[in-house]
């Protein structure tokens, strides 16, 4: 049983090596993720060092305003 589940009828070779490419797609693809997420998360670190309450409004003022910016047209 354990063989025909391994074989897949002549097709195990494929679909094993297929299921092996896809998982290390997939690791590798999170690993770039967490090491970029890392950086970004050592910047935002840097720059802004622990948000107080009254930093992380000023921030969060700071993003509504580019919002609103952008989404205006000229008339």
């Amino acid at each position: 049983m354990i063989n025909e589940l391994l074989s897949m009828n002549g097709y195990g070779l494929y679909v094993w090596s297929s299921f092996a490419f896809t998982l290390l797609c997939f690791t590798s693809l999170y690993v770039v993720i967490k090491i970029q997420y890392t950086k970004e998360k050592n910047k935002f670190i840097i720059k802004f060092g622990t948000l107080n309450s009254e930093k992380a409004s000023f921030a969060k003022s700071q993003g509504t305003i580019k919002e609103i910016l952008s989404n205006t047209s000229n008339i």
